[in-house]
């Protein structure tokens, strides 16, 4: 624990005062005991009290006015604190493959539960954004503090048509740019949502400061087959721009297939994970190398979730922690509140358990 005012520590030295104004009543007491001439009122006083009530209520005054000398103090406590700049970016994979059912029920509609669960657990402060890819990425929502926004968003993900294939790199390059963007960093860099190089420089331009914390929740299913950017490119701009990126590879070894309605020919939202917007003509299975390696570079964590209950536990893990960050928080309202009952308290027990003249 740290305090603010160190200096008015020095209040505390009235404790040992107050014990020794105390300890002279008490002889003053036991003088006047000497003095009394009604022994028989005397005895009847003497055995009714019990010494340790009278050390109970005193030390009780005593604490409380050590609590109020901290208080003043200005008392700090090391504990996790949600960021004000803090932005977490959502990407979710909406390819034709996510609709495979080997994560129950589909991998998409796992992955959306799995999101809301995020959501339920982050901060009410931290700015959520969200990130729709397939063949390209588009922005669903832009960071904001209104989760139930984000969370409309989520429902309609399986609507998103982004085009065919797997866009991994280009979907990293534009969560950072919306996450640095959000966090109110400036630069001068081009504002277009992909391309590695011009990023890179809008980063590089950038230069985020402590005060800044953005993170990317990354999920995908399929191999990279589309886009401009290559996914560890994506990955090293994330890295300079000083953006974790956390992702999780959602699926089995990729023995499954579409649900019912999806494939074969028909149209789906998102096309396949190797395929094109009409039909599925790519692999189910996930790339958790390339993910695991993402995250490996820009310093974030690695999932994999082959159920969706252990989808489900990556991002409650997730949400109890992106966006927070070690810091202090004042607590002079606990040490005055603490101060306060004590008081209350001891002037309880000392009316209940003074003693009383017949």
């Amino acid at each position: 624990m740290t305090v603010g005012h160190p200096f008015l520590l020095l209040t505390l030295l009235l404790i040992p005062a107050v014990a020794a104004a105390y300890l002279w009543n008490e002889r003053r007491r036991a003088r006047y005991a000497v003095r009394f001439t009604n022994v028989v009122v005397l005895e009847q006083v003497i055995g009714a009290s019990r010494p340790w009530r009278r050390w109970l209520t005193t030390a009780a005054f005593l604490v409380a006015i050590a609590a109020l000398c901290v208080a003043v103090a200005r008392p700090h406590v090391n504990t996790t604190v949600t960021d004000e700049n803090a932005t977490v970016v959502l990407v979710l994979d909406v390819s034709g493959s996510m609709h495979a059912v080997d994560v129950k029920p589909t991998r998409l509609a796992a992955a959306q539960a799995a999101l809301h669960t995020f959501l339920a657990k982050v901060p009410k402060r931290l700015k959520v954004g969200l990130v729709l890819f397939a063949g390209e990425a588009q922005v669903a929502t832009p960071p904001t503090t209104d989760h139930e926004l984000v969370d409309e968003a989520i429902d309609q993900a399986g609507f998103f048509n982004g085009f065919g294939g797997t866009a991994i790199g280009d979907a990293i390059d534009l969560a950072v740019k919306v996450g640095i963007q959000s966090a109110g960093i400036s630069g001068n860099g081009p504002t277009t949502m992909t391309g590695g190089r011009q990023l890179a420089s809008y980063v590089t331009a950038a230069q985020p400061t402590k005060s800044t914390l953005v993170s990317i929740l990354f999920l995908s299913d399929g191999k990279q087959n589309r886009g401009v950017v290559q996914p560890l490119d994506g990955a090293q701009t994330a890295r300079r721009a000083g953006v974790p990126v956390y992702t999780v590879a959602l699926g089995t070894t990729g023995n499954t297939h579409l649900q019912d309605g999806y494939g074969g020919g028909g149209f789906f939202p998102g096309g396949g994970g190797g395929g094109g917007g009409f039909g599925f003509g790519g692999s189910l299975a996930p790339d958790p190398a390339t993910l695991s390696a993402i995250a490996h570079i820009t310093g974030g964590e690695f999932f994999r979730a082959r159920t969706a209950n252990s989808l489900q536990s990556a991002y409650s893990a997730l949400g109890s922690k992106l966006g927070q960050r070690r810091g202090s928080k004042e607590v002079t309202d606990l040490f005055a509140l603490g101060a306060a009952l004590l008081l209350v308290g001891a002037g309880v027990l000392s009316a209940l358990w003074a003693p009383r003249l017949p």
